[in-house]
């Protein structure tokens, strides 16, 4: 970000140069649903969809879209719509959208529960903490929001997320921050996945997908080509209607124990790079859906990849959270242009 001195006798507002502004959609689908459009005063501008978890939908860095979002757009919470596949007739896609926070795959049911895809957490609306806004006058270039998300029953789980999404002036990053919290009287289960879903033009036939680690089919196969799968090819016949192919990576980490993973396209000289901790999201997993008219590849850092909770307890990689225990996340998004 310039120094004050070039525009402090220019600019009376902050919101001129960027922000946060809160807003109620008033049409369509979203009808009464919060959002908050973040403004980095830097090319990207994204908006915090409040009722539905803090996820953040639309994204674009300058004239560029970032997200894919789906037919249905983005409605209002439906806490009900949580068995069997009712995730999918509330998924409007965007730029990240949580999965968990007990359960991270398809519909199952056990001794335990009957569970639906991906779990509850995003369609649960967020009770807004704090909002606070950038003052370069004072030197203070950050702005973030912050919300607690509750998924909880009576006899439990009873988690409570608490998610601070911020960005600073003059910077083209995203840093999500949360803190998982159990705050029954039993150890509750846990999974937590990011789905980080990237549409056209960002996602496009020659874009290049990035990680460094194993990858495996979702059977467990290696994949006997992975430098061509991670080269977006052009809409796919056979990615029409429940078509997709699915990798999942043990993802390495750096020596300061930070993954990243990420998405350039060249054409465009345009990228996103999503970085997390291995020792928090140990496994990556990507889902490319090139369906004409449902163009979309997603990387989504995990604490699994999305085998469900059956098969994690069967594989004893289910996470427990104590009661008054937490459990901490940090992912960051940054553009490269």
């Amino acid at each position: 970000m310039a120094g004050a001195s070039i525009w402090s006798d220019k600019v009376g507002n902050v919101s001129q140069i960027g922000g946060i502004e809160t807003s109620v959609i008033d049409n369509g689908p979203g009808r009464g649903m919060r959002i908050a459009w973040i403004n980095t005063g830097a090319g990207l501008r994204y908006k915090v969809l409040i009722d539905r978890a803090m996820d953040i939908g639309d994204a674009a860095f300058n004239q560029y879209n970032l997200a894919w979002l789906g037919h249905a757009g983005f409605t209002p919470p439906q806490p009900m719509s949580d068995q069997g596949i009712d995730w999918l007739r509330t998924f409007g896609g965007g730029l990240v959208s949580t999965c968990g926070l007990t359960h991270v795959g398809g519909p199952e049911e056990d001794a335990h529960g009957k569970r639906g895809i991906h779990g509850r957490i995003s369609n649960s609306p967020a009770e807004i903490v704090s909002i606070i806004q950038p003052d370069p006058a004072a030197g203070r270039l950050e702005m973030s929001i912050t919300g607690i998300i509750r998924e909880s029953t009576i006899f439990g789980p009873a988690l409570e997320l608490r998610r601070t999404i911020s960005s600073k002036l003059g910077e083209s990053s995203i840093h999500i921050h949360d803190e998982v919290t159990n705050k029954g009287n039993t150890p509750a289960p846990h999974m937590i996945l990011y789905h980080c879903n990237m549409g056209w033009p960002l996602a496009d036939a020659g874009s290049r997908l990035s990680w460094n680690g194993r990858m495996t089919t979702r059977d467990g196969h290696p994949f006997l080509n992975p430098e061509a799968y991670m080269t977006c090819r052009d809409t796919l016949p056979e990615h029409s209607g429940n078509g997709e192919q699915v990798a999942f990576i043990d993802i390495e980490a750096d020596a300061d124990g930070l993954c990243r993973a990420g998405l350039h396209n060249p054409s465009l000289n345009l990228g996103i790079t999503y970085s997390f901790r291995k020792s928090e999201l140990p496994w990556l997993t990507n889902w490319q859906h090139l369906g004409r008219g449902e163009y979309v590849t997603a990387i989504e850092p995990g604490t699994h990849p999305p085998i469900g909770q059956a098969m994690a307890r069967e594989n004893n990689t289910l996470i427990f959270i104590e009661p008054g225990a937490s459990k901490t996340y940090h992912l960051t998004l940054d553009i490269n242009a």
